[in-house]
């Protein structure tokens, strides 16, 4: 009988082999992807140093913010409040808030009705919310301020250099992009809970009310995150609208320190720029928990 000799290697053996190609195999499914967040962690983070050193600089120049925290002085924060600062932080944090919850409440409404609701035009109307989200909202800046001018002849409290001119805006321009993102987290909702809650004599009022706004509390706090993040830094329909100092928001205050280019106050500018992102940073953490949820539930079913 003829005998068969195998021929075994040993650990040490397998090692030498395999080391190298082990070695790039592992550069090139996973190292890369560690270069890559370093490089972007390294460009998020130094802009905010800079800017951070900036504000300390009591020069008021960010020409002398090239050596990092050379000099270290809160006077910029001081001077901040000697202004119009506090004024315009209070007007952000306003105007933000009520966006927010309008935005929740409005686009919530709107997603459950495109939700449970089967009525004429259904189809039509949720295909109107998404045709008119591909057009930049730059083309209806004219628009806005022709109709907020008219609107003030008639209702001041809703015309130009108004607050609540300005909500209503932000509550026209997020509405369709919102509803569209709640409405495929209500699709997940099973229908028979409502079933359920009508036999026992609950409304559509109250379905909404008490049980659906408790199951879909991830996706409110997402799109409430992402409509006070997006109001709070902007500019351009806050510059269109508002008129008077004591009324503008944060970004257009700060704008007015860093538009005038002999007498640019940069040192305020970035003090100013370093606590308006204290709020945002406290909302983001009060509601990560609920945005990778929030999110990809809403994107991927409905």
């Amino acid at each position: 009988m003829a005998s068969t000799v195998v021929d075994r290697e040993t650990p040490s053996t397998v090692v030498e082999r395999d080391g190298a190609p082990r070695g790039r195999r592992w550069w090139i499914e996973i190292g890369w992807r560690h270069v890559v967040g370093i490089v972007t962690i390294v460009i998020c983070i130094v802009p905010l140093v800079y800017v951070l050193s900036a504000s300390l600089n009591p020069g008021g120049t960010l020409t002398g913010s090239n050596q990092l925290f050379r000099t270290i002085d809160l006077q910029n924060y001081r001077e901040l409040f000697e202004g119009n600062y506090s004024s315009w932080f209070a007007n952000s944090i306003v105007i933000c808030t009520v966006t927010s919850i309008g935005t929740v409440l409005m686009g919530g409404a709107a997603a459950y009705a495109f939700s449970r609701f089967r009525f004429q035009g259904r189809q039509g109307g949720l295909t109107a919310l998404l045709i008119v989200q591909m057009f930049p909202q730059m083309l209806a800046f004219v628009a806005i301020f022709l109709v907020l001018l008219s609107i003030g002849d008639v209702f001041p409290m809703l015309g130009l250099n108004s607050r609540l001119g300005l909500i209503a805006v932000y509550l026209g321009g997020a509405l369709g992009v919102n509803t569209f993102l709640m409405y495929g987290f209500f699709n997940t909702v099973p229908r028979e809970l409502d079933e359920a809650a009508k036999i026992d004599g609950a409304t559509h009022a109250q379905i909404f009310w008490t049980i659906i706004l408790r199951l879909v509390a991830p996706i409110l706090a997402v799109v409430g995150l992402l409509s006070f993040i997006g109001t709070f830094g902007e500019f351009i329909i806050a510059k269109v609208v508002l008129q008077r100092p004591d009324e503008f928001t944060l970004a257009v205050g700060l704008y007015f320190w860093a538009a005038d280019e002999r007498n640019a106050r940069w040192g305020l500018f970035a003090a100013g720029a370093v606590l308006a992102a204290i709020p945002v940073v406290l909302l983001f953490l009060a509601l990560q928990r609920y945005i990778v949820s929030g999110l990809t539930a809403g994107s991927v079913k409905g």
